[in-house]
């Protein structure tokens, strides 16, 4: 069943030097007991393109287009009452930093039973503390009882984190959207994490929305991943089908940049070259072509986001280059990568 269906969305911000287009004709589904990863470099728009289903993004210098239906109910046009009964009842979100998400001067516990009680009324405040120490059980926080009159401060960064995805899920919401959930934790704390997100979905199919960089993340846990840069989606696919044969430039600088412990090890990681371009003024035509070795004369039009690989209508790109020169191209020593500038492939 399909949980979100995100139709052409584009936002853009005014500003004193312009109007900033962070998200442009992004498109996207999500189904039940599906986990989609949304990732690529800070400032490619995918928080802004997250925050915009929630109504999070609105203001009076914000312009947002497009559609995103939630179970067929349209999003982008809905009141402001209807989206507080969206947020946290029907989608839950963890947001990026837990300590600024949480208020600093009331407990843990009171803080999501708070939440539980503001979307059902007949629950007793003795019901909701005891169905939020459940919810921090379930996330596999130590002495749930005595750490829910705990303040933020008390706890360490993944328990706050663990805290933030309980307070998400104490209303049963049908879809999570998890920013960037791992940031600043350590490997220990971020596997917990992850096994925590996985039993979400198969306890409850719920479908999940995952914000990140770390592609390590998206290979463990995600079904389907969404590559953005420079407020497009240049490639999506399933996992296997964007990790062994990524049909974009960019993905393949991506994947070139993780470091392998199959590997000797380098001097310096590998890394794209150039910067991101301004969002205020986007290059004409592909927008990673003043970064890509392989650009030609084509990458002046800007290419579709279309099904190129044979049979799999699913895996789609933004690249003019055939497939074939695709998969030549992007083996660089042996393994996927991109070439730097100057040693490109003829």
């Amino acid at each position: 069943m399909t949980l979100l269906e995100v139709t052409d969305l584009r936002v853009a911000f005014s500003t004193e030097d312009g109007l900033l287009r962070a998200v442009d004709g992004v498109s996207f589904a999500l189904d039940a007991g599906e986990v989609l990863a949304i990732v690529g470099e800070s400032g490619s728009g995918k928080s802004v393109t997250v925050m915009t289903l929630l109504g999070l993004t609105r203001g009076p210098r914000t312009l947002v287009e497009g559609s995103a239906r939630l179970l067929g109910r349209e999003l982008l046009t809905a009141g402001e009452a209807e989206l507080r009964h969206v947020r946290g009842a029907e989608v839950g979100m963890v947001f990026q930093d837990p300590m600024s998400s949480l208020n600093p001067v009331q407990r843990v516990g009171d803080q999501i039973a708070e939440q539980i009680r503001a979307h059902d009324a007949s629950v007793t405040r003795a019901q909701a503390r005891e169905r939020a120490v459940e919810l921090m059980e379930r996330v596999a926080i130590p002495h749930a009882r005595a750490r829910a009159r705990a303040y933020p401060h008390e706890f360490s960064g993944g328990m706050r984190q663990r805290a933030m995805i309980a307070m998400a899920l104490s209303c049963s919401p049908r879809m999570l959207i998890a920013d960037e959930p791992t940031t600043a934790l350590d490997v220990t704390v971020q596997a917990q994490i992850l096994d925590q997100l996985r039993r979400i979905v198969a306890d409850s199919e719920t479908g999940i929305i995952l914000v990140t960089h770390d592609l390590g993340v998206v290979a463990d846990i995600a079904d389907r991943v969404a590559v953005m840069y420079a407020a497009e989606i240049v490639e999506s696919g399933t996992v296997d089908e964007v990790f062994y044969d990524p049909q974009h430039p960019y993905t393949w600088g991506l994947l070139g940049s993780i470091a392998r412990v199959d590997d000797a090890r380098a001097d310096r990681l590998p890394t794209i070259s150039g910067a991101p371009p301004s969002l205020l003024r986007a290059p004409s035509g592909c927008r990673f072509g003043p970064r890509c070795p392989h650009r030609f004369d084509r990458c002046s039009l800007l290419p579709p986001l279309e099904a190129r690989v044979g049979l799999a209508t699913g895996h789609l790109d933004r690249c003019w280059l055939e497939v074939a020169e695709k998969r030549r191209r992007r083996v660089v020593d042996g393994q996927i990568g991109l070439a730097a500038e100057g040693s490109v492939i003829a």
